[in-house]
């Protein structure tokens, strides 16, 4: 199977064909819990990132020396190590992050994205492939929890990273309904009806001009 990967099209996979966010809906209780500000939003991507990286590359390496029988336990030891050394590398370098993420930065070992890819992905393929995969889908959900982040920040808290904004001409302008969890869900759906209905007028498109041809 390594033969056939084609890095490019791993890479488009993971940030827009398949999206982990928009697309296979995974992760939702992060996406949900730590987008009101874009802060939060991006420390979770970049661990996120980190860690789908590196347990793509090494469960790629140890692929052939781990029993299918124990293939599972065997991958969330090595996804609990690496969750435990961003834990501990946050909590040195940014203590404010790390504690505003709270237990969600935890809860990365059992993130559906992370175990997901694992199997899908880099017990499959070389550590090259594996390492673009985990990057790709990182980068994915790094953006979509970006983008919730920023029309919820925005718009519910009158704020971008933190920082106070006027929206509105002299006036501030928000709804505080969005910084909430009813707010995290209807952004969410908002969002996830216009790039269904983005992905659907485009497919419509390439489907009319194949026929043309």
């Amino acid at each position: 199977m390594d033969q056939t990967v084609k890095l490019g099209s791993v890479f488009k996979n993971g940030v827009l064909t398949n999206n982990p966010t928009f697309v296979q809906f995974l992760g939702m209780c992060p996406t949900l819990a730590v987008t009101s500000q874009v802060n939060s939003a991006l420390g979770m991507g970049v661990g996120v990132v980190f860690v789908l990286v590196l347990s793509n590359l090494s469960i790629s390496l140890i692929r052939n020396y781990v029993p299918t029988e124990i293939r599972i336990p065997v991958y969330i030891v090595v996804i609990a190590a690496l969750v435990t050394i961003l834990e501990m590398f946050m909590n040195a370098f940014t203590p404010a992050l790390a504690a505003e993420l709270g237990t969600f930065l935890k809860l990365i070992v059992v993130n559906c994205i992370i175990l997901g890819r694992a199997e899908a992905f880099a017990q499959k393929n070389g550590p090259i492939a594996s390492m673009v995969d985990g990057f790709a889908m990182g980068l994915g959900f790094t953006g979509g929890l970006t983008l919730l982040a920023i029309f919820r920040e925005v718009f519910g808290s009158g704020s971008f990273m933190g920082n106070e904004i006027s929206l509105i001409a002299s006036n501030n302008f928000q709804l505080s309904l969005l910084t909430g969890p009813a707010g995290a869900f209807l952004v969410f759906g908002l969002l996830v009806a216009q790039l269904t209905k983005y992905r659907q007028y485009k497919a419509d498109k390439e489907a009319s001009q194949e026929a043309i041809a």
